[in-house]
């Protein structure tokens, strides 16, 4: 895998961890901070449901892979456990750092800059942790794996339904076929038809002239 394959793949988990983490957080912070409890409690809640909702969208896809939810469970714990606790160490760590940011209320837009701040600051450091760990065959490496056979799964749906269309439109063409050879038949037998007509009429034709000339020698031979 190349340099740039194995930073996107980074980027894109470090993303699919920031949005679990991001609810998490903001849920949780929103919560402490309303019901002003104390920042060790905010913090404890906010990164309770950072994992809650970062596994919980791991999960999702790997079930539709097919695999049973223990399963799905185990490859989130072993796909996200490292990328969100790093994401979570440095965002509340920032938080902690700004000064009144915690004490902020939810209407402060320092409490919110605060957060997007610690949030973006997480990302960037969690970046390189996921492309080493995906370097390795870790981390969100072993989501891949089940997304694949996944994707498989769909590719083989899609060219068993193409076939069958394929086997459809060959049945239409065939009976197609079939229909015009027997309507081409069913004219060579009207043909074939009037020709018997044609050649009927020809033998009554023949027999009136023959009857003709009979009347013609019996006359000659009276008057004769």
């Amino acid at each position: 895998m190349t340099n740039a394959n194995l930073t996107r793949l980074a980027i894109t988990a470090t993303l699919h961890c920031l949005t679990g983490c991001a609810i998490g957080e903001v849920l949780g912070m929103v919560i402490g901070t309303a019901l002003g409890w104390s920042d060790l409690a905010t913090i404890a809640l906010a990164v309770g449901l950072a994992f809650l909702f970062g596994y919980s969208l791991t999960i999702r896809p790997v079930l539709r892979s097919g695999v049973p939810l223990r399963t799905a469970i185990k490859v989130a714990l072993v796909a996200d456990t490292v990328s969100i606790a790093v994401m979570e160490v440095v965002d509340n760590g920032v938080m902690l750092a700004i000064p009144g940011a915690m004490e902020a209320g939810l209407t402060s837009w320092v409490f919110w800059a605060s957060l997007a701040g610690a949030l973006a600051v997480a990302f960037v450091v969690t970046v390189p942790v996921n492309r080493a760990l995906i370097a390795r065959g870790q981390g969100h490496a072993v989501t891949h794996r089940y997304h694949a056979g996944h994707g498989s799964g769909h590719a083989g749906h899609g060219s068993g339904h193409e076939a069958s269309h394929a086997g459809h439109a060959a049945g239409r063409a065939g009976h197609a076929t079939g229909h015009e050879h027997g309507h081409v038949g069913h004219e060579h037998g009207h043909v074939g038809h009037e020709a018997g007509h044609g050649g009927n009429a020809g033998g009554r034709a023949g027999r009136e002239h023959g009857h003709t000339g009979r009347e013609g020698g019996h006359a000659g031979h009276a008057r004769h």
